[in-house]
């Protein structure tokens, strides 16, 4: 481990912040030794921080790695502590969600918000099979009770559209999908939702999940029912399996930080 890099993850008081710095180095595909022994958290002003050996994490824009929740703050600690003799950054799906969200999120809030926004124009669960029967059934079953939440809860309803053509949905559905969004207060919460939405193609998905309608295993399930379907009828492949897998894990990471920012 270099004192550069060691800076950029505990910080240096005398030092110049240097992110690109700490993007090049985060780069190299040289996995780094762990440096530290102990991961732990302590209250500071900025709310619970990461803490390597007392000392303050930082993100990799150094900032304090700091969230305002306990509960959050020891998962981190948990996933630091869970490291062995080098630190994976492929293991650490909690801690890079987080960096992003206080790298990039609290700081682009607006921009973020109209992506997600933008989502419910093209929803999944809209664009529907035509065939075979057991496909439009399965994605009936998946999808309908996250529509009719939606219309419940959110006061949005969406119109169905067979194929891929495009539908144009009410833009007092879309204004209410905005306005749920928006409710999201927390940098870290709207960064799980964010990571939920782009790994699933849906908004809907992802606010059931966060508002607990759905739990992450369902959410996941839901948005991939036409997967299910042609793995079942062709059979499975091991590397598309993996690749799923790999998702599924940033999904159900990105469903927890959104529940422990709550």
């Amino acid at each position: 481990m270099t004192n550069d890099v060691t800076r950029d993850w505990l910080g240096d008081p005398e030092g110049t912040p240097d992110p690109v710095r700490a993007a090049r180095q985060s780069a190299k595909p040289a996995l780094p030794k762990r440096f530290y022994t102990e991961a732990g958290v302590a209250p500071g002003e900025d709310g619970f921080r990461l803490v390597l050996d007392g000392r303050p994490a930082l993100t990799p824009a150094r900032r304090r790695l700091a969230v305002p929740q306990a509960a959050l703050a020891e998962a981190l600690a948990e996933e630091w502590g869970a490291q062995e003799e080098f630190i994976d950054p492929a293991r650490m799906p909690l801690t890079r969600l987080v960096n992003s969200a206080l790298d990039g999120v609290a700081e682009r809030r607006e921009a973020v918000v109209d992506d997600l926004a933008a989502y419910a124009g093209t929803d999944l669960l809209v664009y529907r099979a035509g065939d075979p029967a057991r496909l439009v059934a399965a994605q009936g079953v998946a999808w309908d009770p996250v529509l009719d939440w939606a219309h419940e809860t959110l006061g949005a309803r969406f119109v169905l559209s067979e194929g891929v053509m495009h539908v144009t949905q009410p833009d007092a559905s879309l204004q209410a999908v905005r306005r749920a969004i928006e409710a999201v207060a927390s940098p870290t919460a709207l960064a799980g939702l964010h990571s939920m939405t782009t790994l699933t193609g849906s908004v809907l998905i992802a606010l059931a999940v966060l508002h607990g309608r759905l739990t992450p295993q369902e959410g996941w399930a839901a948005a991939h029912v036409d997967e299910t379907f042609q793995a079942e009828v062709w059979g499975r492949d091991a590397e598309a399996e993996a690749r799923l897998d790999k998702r599924r894990g940033e999904f159900e990471a990105a469903a927890r930080v959104a529940a422990l920012s709550a």
